[in-house]
Formats: structure tokens, sequence, C-alpha cells
């Protein structure tokens, strides 16, 4: 019989960069690359705000919504903090989606961050929303959506702002790749599971994109 299992390097190696560019990363990632690369948006705050509003942009997207997953598994409401079944995945689903719909909330009333923000927010909820809704049918990667929204924010960042963005949109392709390359490799995904995120977070990123604009 043929063993289909990946050697243990390449399954390290598969894990680790799934760690790296975890979904609930992607929110801290996008925003650390609008810093980088158009500064003058946030010309109304000063450093040490700037480094408060990454840290909370962090706590919000990524620790709290991590932080309830692994409360739902101290309290045996899940088996595992992987959320390996789409029974799982419900509840976190719509926890991350309270705190996106907050981010997005917020980023309407704030006048010293970029345009780029508020599409952006707006896209990972409604990305949410559609991935909870696709969970009653088939369970839906996770990082395929966050970096299908991630490539097609940075790709719309690049039409709204006159930057030089072709090294940036390479870089989100490469980490695509990977990310998409790894959960093959160490997920129990089928590749139709993978390709339906990766169209979902980048499908709602354009919608988000046109709405807001």
């Amino acid at each position: 019989m043929e063993n289909n299992t990946p050697p243990k390097v390449v399954k390290y190696i598969g894990n680790f960069i799934s760690y790296i560019f975890h979904p609930l990363f992607i929110p801290t990632y996008f925003l650390l690359y609008l810093i980088q690369n158009i500064p003058y948006e946030f010309a109304g705050i000063t450093p040490w705000q700037l480094q408060l509003r990454v840290f909370s942009v962090f706590w919000l997207t990524a620790f709290f919504p991590a932080f309830s997953v692994f409360l739902l598994w101290k309290l045996k409401f899940s088996d595992s903090i992987y959320l390996r079944t789409q029974k799982e995945r419900i509840i976190p689903y719509v926890i991350t989606m309270f705190f996106y719909w907050w981010m997005y909330y917020l980023s309407r009333h704030f006048n010293d961050q970029p345009l780029a923000l508020k599409y952006f927010y707006f896209g990972i909820f409604i990305a949410s929303a559609i991935g909870l809704i696709i969970n009653n049918f088939i369970k839906v990667s996770l990082h395929g959506i966050g970096v299908g929204g991630m490539l097609m924010a940075v790709i719309l960042a690049g039409i709204m702002y006159p930057i030089q963005n072709i090294f940036w949109v390479s870089i989100a392709i490469v980490i695509t790749s990977l990310v998409m390359s790894a959960r093959m490799m160490v997920s129990n995904h089928t590749n139709k599971e993978l390709w339906i995120g990766l169209m979902v977070g980048a499908a709602t990123q354009t919608i988000a994109y046109f709405w807001v604009l």
C-alpha cells in the first residue's frame, strides 16, 4: 500500500508555515504592510500611538479569538484547539465575526487611518460570515480564506494608492502559494476546500473594496 504521509521534515515545514501565516495574524500583517508603504496616511498619530494601534489590532483580531478557542477547548465545547470538525468551528466563526465587525465599525469613525483598512476589515467580516454559511456544507479552509483575502487586499491597495506595489504583490503571491502548498501537505482539507477558501477571501475583499468606495 502506498504511503502518502509526508516526511517529518516536510510536515514540520508545512506546520511552521501554517502557524506563521495563520489567518488570525493576517490583519496585523496587513496593517504593518500599510504602515510600511503609505506612512503618510498615519501622519495624524505619534509613533507611540502607532505602536499601540498595531498592538490593539493584534489584541482584537488575533489574541482574543485565539483565547476564545482555547476556552472552548478547556470547557469541553470542542475536542481540540485545531477545530478539525465543522461543528467545532461554528462558535469560533461567530466570535471572530464579532471582532471583525467591531474593527470595521471603529475604522468608519477614525480619520487618522487609511481607507484601505475600512475595506479590509469589512472584507474579512464578510469572509467570516460567508465562511460560517459554507461551513454547513463543507469544511472550507480558513487558511485559504486568510491568504486569499491578504493577496487581494494588497493588490487593491496598489490600485488605491500611488505606490510601487509589484514587490509586495509578488511577496503576497509567494506567501499564498506557500500556505496553500503547506495546507495540502499537512491538513485534512481537500483541494476543493482549499480553493474555495482562497476564492472566498479574494472575492470578499473585492466586494468590500467597491462597497466602501
